[in-house]
């Protein structure tokens, strides 16, 4: 079975995706004559049930190259090349993965252009223009002359260059239009609108720049595509000290956290994660060796924001915030979400006048650690600040107490985590539960989006995916950590993927377009699987090679299992040897071979003593 809700990309010029979904390619191969495709370049010849010829990957006296038009696949037991129809025309062909795809299509006559996806090509042309933009801006800030001042500033924050260039840190210079029109001469100009880089001048023809006379720190997803960007005023006082990006149909603020793709494998690691909110309390620590913290960018704690957390393993989330009102305020705008979502969340309050950033340069990686391991769980922390006193407080000071809480209650939906937070309110006011929840009878979640009728709007349900097999994710995970890694394939386990997410995912990063887009269209199901195999696959180095070397043998070696496993259940039941028809031969001369190609695989993939085993199934 082929995995579902993948989808391959053709680009054509500047930005232009056409998008073909995995069932059009499923067709293709459930439609298309192999045997047919394959004998316009291979002499084949019947052999029972299936065809063969010698091998045109290699050169060979004796056929081994089979084609199994009942499983649409071929394979050669002497070079060990396989694979289905689009394999074999890019193998044969010397064709991309998608171009075979649209050759077959075509002689098929199955319309993959007309799968155009209108919003798939307009967030492909919005990524390129954030791209250009981010370039853009990074080359600005390193120019001797243009970007001096904006270096200043960057290092009077104490950023150094090597921290700075991490976060691909950026200046737009205080032009009016310096970007714009390098969007109007790449044919662009739309696409920085709709990015929200560019905007129409007031009075007359035109486009100004969005961000003029700014530091510039671009906000990327999880994966690390530029996809945003914030931008620190610098040099002039004229307008407000941040400005952000609005959001598109590549940006969605309640689902982004500024620094997750570089905190990400540190928040697997410590199953904990660091929350501030400024864009430089994250680059500040991050500089000091703190490489576990997110900000919000610009916008409230949403559950998005928790759910990203959660596919990142943060079991714990610690508020480092600053110890003024500001701060204390943002504890109680944050606590309602996090409570709500039954978060095991702390506080860790800065010193007055500290915040994250200027508190990590002092202290340094260290007082950072101590400060978090004094950090208090969020209720202590929210009871001893909305009333110090507990059960001796005055009725005034209850009253103004649970008038704070109020807003936390109203996030949460009924169920456990409210009935707990009400008891919990009740203790420390030393009321029963009964007379807090009258207290707060008027409060209710706030009633779904209702419909044209009044009804709560219906959203279709999306039909829910199975993750791609365990060891072909691992395979695809380890070359996307390490692309060398495909080099040491020389079993062609590339030819062996059954999942097209898989696939796709694999042959866009090994185009040249890298990881990060290779993940970014990628479907949920692929995605999620493909970080949970990043958590238990080592890094780079030695072990990654020995553990991927391991990851192919236990594939072939399952894919040939099962192939003998056929020949066992079509051979078992001839009378003996006299009575072999001309199939039966074949299929034991097969095996012969398999059983040879399978000694091969042993012997040459050997496990590595120095090495780990590679996890066989998700944890």
């Amino acid at each position: 079975m082929r995995g579902c809700h993948a989808y391959a990309y053709l680009r054509v010029g500047l930005g232009v995706a056409t998008v073909i979904p995995e069932h059009k390619i499923q067709e293709i191969l459930d439609r298309v004559d192999l045997v047919s495709l394959i004998s316009r370049h291979v002499e084949l010849k019947k052999a029972g049930r299936e065809w063969k010829a010698c091998c045109p990957f290699h050169q060979e006296k004796t056929p081994s190259f089979y084609v199994v038009p009942e499983k649409r696949f071929y394979f050669c037991h002497g070079c060990r090349a396989s694979g289905d129809a689009v394999s074999f025309v890019q193998r044969y062909l010397g064709k991309t993965f998608v171009d075979a795809v649209k050759d077959l299509a075509q002689e098929l006559g199955i319309d993959v252009q007309g799968e155009e996806d209108p919003g798939v090509r307009e967030r492909q042309r919005i990524k390129d223009a954030t791209d250009f933009a981010a370039e853009h801006f990074r080359a600005l800030l390193w120019q001797q002359d243009e970007g001096r001042a904006a270096r200043a500033y960057v290092a009077s924050r104490g950023i150094s260059e090597e921290t700075a260039m991490a976060f691909g840190l950026g200046w737009a210079p205080d032009a009016w239009s310096l970007l714009a029109d390098r969007f109007q001469k790449q044919g662009m100009l739309e696409w920085g609108q709709q990015a929200g880089l560019v905007t129409p001048r007031s009075s007359g023809e035109g486009y100004i720049d969005f961000f003029r006379g700014r530091l510039v720190i671009p906000i990327r997803s999880p994966e690390g595509r530029a996809i945003a960007f914030g931008g620190r005023l610098v040099g002039r006082e004229d307008g407000p000290k941040y400005l952000n990006s609005r959001e598109s149909r590549i940006y969605n603020k309640s689902e982004t956290l500024f620094g997750m793709n570089q905190a990400r494998e540190e928040i697997h690691k410590r199953k904990a994660a660091i929350l501030v909110e400024g864009y430089f309390d994250c680059i500040g620590l991050y500089q000091v060796g703190v490489r576990h913290s997110v900000a919000l960018c610009s916008t409230n704690l949403t559950a998005g924001h928790l759910q990203v957390l959660k596919r990142a393993d943060a079991k714990k989330l610690f508020l480092l915030l600053d110890g003024d009102k500001a701060g204390l305020a943002a504890v109680e705008r944050l606590a309602g979400p996090l409570l709500a979502a039954g978060a095991d969340a702390r506080v860790a309050l800065l010193p007055q006048g500290d915040d994250p950033d200027t508190f990590a340069r002092r202290q340094g990686l260290e007082g950072v650690e101590r400060l978090l391991e004094s950090a208090q769980p969020l209720t202590t922390h929210l009871f001893s600040t909305v009333l110090p006193h507990g059960t001796a407080s005055p009725y005034e000071e209850k009253m103004a107490a649970l008038d704070r809480l109020k807003p936390m209650v109203g996030q949460f939906v009924p169920g456990l985590e409210r009935n707990e937070f009400l008891k919990a309110i009740a203790a420390c006011f030393g009321w029963t539960v009964r007379v807090v929840e009258d207290s707060l009878r008027n409060l209710r979640p706030k009633p779904p989006p209702q419909g044209a009728q009044g009804a709560p709007a219906q959203q279709p349900e999306k039909p829910s995916e199975k993750p791609p097999p365990w060891l072909e994710t691992l395979y695809v995970a380890s070359i996307l950590r390490d692309s060398r890694l495909l080099a040491r394939d020389t079993f062609r386990v590339c030819d062996e993927l059954s999942h097209m997410g898989l696939r796709m995912a694999l042959a866009h990063a090994t185009s040249g377009h890298g990881t990060e887009d290779a993940l970014y269209e990628a479907s949920d199901a692929v995605k999620r699987a493909v970080e949970e195999a990043w958590r238990q696959l080592p890094e780079r180095g030695m072990t990654l090679d020995h553990d991927f070397s391991n990851i192919c043998r236990e594939i072939m070696v399952r894919r040939i299992d099962e192939r003998l496993a056929y020949i066992r259940r079509a051979t078992e039941q001839t009378p003996g040897a006299f009575d072999l028809t001309e199939e039966t031969r074949e299929l034991l001369t097969e095996r012969v071979e398999l059983l040879a190609l399978k000694k091969r695989v042993l012997e040459e993939l050997k496990p590595a003593s120095s090495g780990t085993k590679a996890p066989m199934q998700p944890v």
